[in-house]
């Protein structure tokens, strides 16, 4: 898309398309919760050839029609119901559902041959922390079974904010605030320690100004309780829009 200035996204894309490097290995399959997709209970793409869903509205006409034609993981679906239904979370699969807007755009960048695997996880719709927690612990043992567990959301998620010609400073520092805090808190001693920070993440500086809704914060608590004692890092920062973003790795590179 046209962006003024031009390289607005230019940091982000390049990351993106580098971040494979820093993986201990190329992934067998890939499993993405995206801050996208919402039901009553957590619930599994099982498509074995899913489409792309253009899940926004008014963008440019070539943005409808891009490709990332990645097959899908029933087996790897059965695998995720199974293992968070030992765990007493109730499930479902969709076989129709195909890849949102928070799948394949970032993963056009970082697998761009779109011949790895890749099944799509949805958020619980009361986006309670604790459980998307729990979700996280349940799916751990796929991190064993290289599989990639990516949460695609944002570290900011204001679009009122994000979309106004300009912000005042102190707008700005509110950002900056909740993003320290985020930082911080991932990188805590303990996974105890910053699943309890995450936990209460709205008392956070800043938290509700970067998060007036919480579902692109989500998709981190999903990864978080998969990562069980690994502690996560930031490995990028991004300062677009006026906003700042981080990406946050989580166990060993």
């Amino acid at each position: 898309m046209d962006w003024d200035p031009p390289d607005t996204w230019s940091q982000l894309r390049n990351f993106l398309s580098t971040l494979p490097n820093r993986l201990p290995q190329r992934p067998r399959a890939i499993l993405v919760v995206s801050a996208h997709w919402e039901e009553k209970v957590f619930t599994v793409q099982s498509n074995p050839h899913p489409s792309l869903l253009y899940d926004y509205l008014g963008f440019p006409e070539h943005t409808y029609h891009l490709s990332w034609p990645a097959p899908g993981d029933p087996e790897l679906a059965e695998t995720v119901v199974d293992l968070l239904g030992a765990a007493g979370i109730p499930t479902a699969k969709d076989h129709a559902r195909g890849y949102d807007h928070g799948v394949f755009v970032p993963l056009m960048l970082l697998f761009p041959a779109a011949d790895i695997p890749c099944v799509q996880l949805s958020l619980q719709s009361s986006l309670d922390p604790g459980l998307h927690f729990s979700a996280g612990e349940a799916l751990t043992s796929l991190r064993e079974d290289n599989v990639l567990i990516i949460g695609s959301g944002n570290s900011f998620h204001n679009v009122r904010v994000m979309m106004s010609p300009a912000q005042n400073r102190q707008s700005q520092q509110l950002g900056l605030e909740f993003d320290d805090w985020l930082t911080k808190t991932i990188a805590s001693s303990t996974s105890e320690e910053v699943r309890e920070r995450l936990s209460n993440w709205y008392k956070a500086p800043g938290a509700k100004f970067s998060h007036p809704r919480e579902e692109h914060l989500a998709p981190l608590f999903v990864v978080t309780g998969a990562a069980r004692e690994s502690l996560g890092e930031k490995i990028f920062e991004d300062h677009a829009m006026d906003v700042v973003e981080s990406v946050f790795l989580f166990g060993d590179e």
